[in-house]
């Protein structure tokens, strides 16, 4: 796996302030968990309470696990405040943050699949490697731990023997980019099954159908410790099959070398972990009724201020435009641990569904207390209570605004309605999903163009599908980038970064992206009451194995076997040269 710069759209950027008179500080930053920044800025660096530091992240232009921990620069610009007694403002260049950002990826996998006859699965065998840079941090555990947990996948592995090393080297560390270790083990086992079915002259799709885990085995303990609680991976294979067109790919390779071009295609399945570790969000009501919502969760780009407010909407019936959205303000949301590894709707989402129970069951006295009932004979339904039976009712924000009332309410009820929720991650849940690419390349000069693109996710229940696919283009922009374009490359004799701007380290554009259909079977969860499973890495974690699996399909007729990423058209052309002497 290529080395790769997370490139997020807004670059890293702080703003530091100390108040003399307070003895505070305050830091704007631009980060995906600043609650939990001000927690190691305050005990790693500065020593002090986390009272004394206010982090501030509203509206940040992507993360992609970049910006999930502080860098030098925010402790800087605190301390140079305190010294110039002004507001000190630093943001990165884009050269900058190719030198001093975490990396992604970078790791080397040596592989080996264990096959009878027939095609099932007797062992996987794999050795890591990963360059983790200069020096270590909590966020580089994570790819090399989930490199190694992921690798049976979604198959029944009966043995399996992994062994992983680390090595510092001259280069940026490397840290946690969008999946984590997921689109590695990944990219493993799909390769090994696609060369598996190849020498076995068995259909590829036929080879996965006949090791998938049935539904009747969920939940599922696999050898490295997961534990899937569901999942229908052949309905979910066999619906992106029918929407890829499988069975017209041969009149489209035909086509394609008519015109003296190779056609090929890969599939790659994926099963991944959403969510960790545990959340907060909190529901308040303010004196006219209006409702906001404190999120522990932090959205950049994610849609959160959309999908939070559409499930507190139907379940406590307020209007949608009076629902307000705060996150990325350890002054304001009493606490949370930000957005990575697709967690937001498992925990923030069932967090949120606490919190609006307890909304309701705090307002129901109050309730009573204004319709003169008694508490067990109302109904809270579509946002009011009712007296069941009759069609006396009270809008729930009218008992929330009778929470601020001066006079005329009992004392027990005390002052404002607000509740907080939680939500752990134990058990977490697991997305999965099939993934087809037909690629298309011109021997003569090595280009590849990715022509037609199928994703298949169950990310359980869905709530918001214009959302999820959202995510999923732009999970599958990044795969498509690192499988073809991307790489970060440092010259092995001086260690001088020769990447260090866009006109060298090459993104993703919209004409390199084909169109893509997405779909999703709706399996839902069975570790949590909303039935959700994450979305937010579902794009990334299977794109890569499928476009090179692809690109091999391809060169198979010429006696390519192996492709290391990325197919760039010079990478390209030398396999078809080298294959071809």
């Amino acid at each position: 796996n290529n080395r790769l710069a997370p490139s997020a759209l807004e670059p890293r950027c702080a703003i530091g302030q100390y108040d003399a008179a307070q003895g505070t500080y305050t830091l704007h930053t631009s980060s995906q968990n600043p609650h939990g920044v001000r927690t190691m800025l305050c005990r790693a660096i500065f020593g002090m309470p986390e009272t004394r530091l206010r982090v501030v992240a509203p509206d940040v232009g992507g993360g992609f696990g970049l910006k999930t921990n502080p860098y030098p620069e925010d402790a800087l610009v605190l301390w140079a405040s305190r010294r110039c007694g002004r507001p000190v403002r630093w943001t990165a260049t884009r050269s900058d943050s190719f030198l001093g950002d975490n990396h992604g990826r970078d790791q080397v996998i040596h592989g080996e699949l264990a096959l009878d006859g027939s095609g099932r699965i007797l062992g996987v065998r794999a050795k890591g490697l990963h360059a983790v840079g200069a020096y270590t941090f909590s966020a580089c555990v994570a790819p090399i731990e989930f490199s190694l947990f992921l690798i049976p996948n979604v198959y029944q592995v009966p043995t399996l023997h992994l062994v992983t090393s680390a090595v510092f080297t001259n280069t940026s560390p490397l840290g946690a980019y969008r999946g984590a270790g997921r689109p590695e083990a990944v990219y493993l086992i799909e390769r090994l099954v696609e060369a598996g079915a190849r020498k076995l002259g068995i259909d590829a799709a036929e080879i996965r159908r006949r090791n998938f885990i049935p539904p009747e085995k969920m939940p599922y303990h696999t050898l490295t410790g997961m534990v899937y609680d569901s999942g229908e991976f052949e309905r979910v294979m066999t619906r992106c099959q029918k929407l890829a067109d499988w069975d017209g790919f041969p009149a489209r390779r035909k086509a394609s070398a008519d015109t003296g071009r190779l056609r090929g295609r890969g599939m790659a399945f994926y099963i991944e972990q959403g969510g960790r570790f545990n959340d907060r969000m909190e529901l308040r009501f303010d004196p006219s009724g209006a409702l906001t919502i404190l999120a522990g969760t932090h959205s950049h780009g994610q849609g959160h201020a959309t999908t939070y407010a559409q499930m507190v909407c139907d379940w406590l019936g307020v209007p949608f435009e009076s629902i307000r959205f705060v996150q990325g303000d350890t002054g304001e949301v009493a606490y949370g641990r930000g957005t990575f590894a697709a967690r937001s709707s498992l925990l923030g989402g069932n967090a949120l569904r606490v919190a609006a129970e307890a909304i309701v069951s705090k307002a129901r006295p109050m309730a009573a207390h204004l319709l003169e009932a008694s508490a067990k004979d109302l109904v809270f339904e579509e946002g009011s209570f009712s007296i069941a039976g009759t069609d006396r009712r009270i809008p729930l924000a009218e008992v929330a605004a009778a929470f601020y009332r001066p006079a005329g309410v009992p004392k027990e009820f005390g002052v404002g309605l607000d509740a907080s929720g939680s939500w752990s991650a134990e058990p977490p849940n697991h997305p999965n999903g099939c993934h087809v690419c037909e690629v298309e390349i011109d021997a003569s000069t090595g280009a590849l163009a990715v022509e037609r693109y199928t994703i298949v996710d169950d990310v359980g229940r869905v709530i918001n599908p214009m959302i999820c696919e959202g995510q999923v283009h732009g999970g599958l922009a990044q795969g498509i980038g690192q499988a073809v374009l991307e790489s970060v490359v440092y010259d092995p004799e001086s260690g001088q970064l020769l990447t260090g701007s866009f006109l060298d380290y090459a993104m993703p554009r919209a004409d390199d992206m084909p169109e893509v259909c997405v779909a999703f079977e709706e399996i839902p969860a069975t570790t949590n009451p909303l039935g959700v499973k994450g979305i937010g890495e579902a794009g990334s974690v299977g794109s890569p194995a499928a476009v090179i699996n692809a690109l091999i399909d391809a060169l198979a007729p010429l006696g390519v076997e192996s492709f290391d990423m990325p197919a760039t058209p010079m990478r390209v052309w030398n396999a078809i040269q080298s294959a071809r002497t």
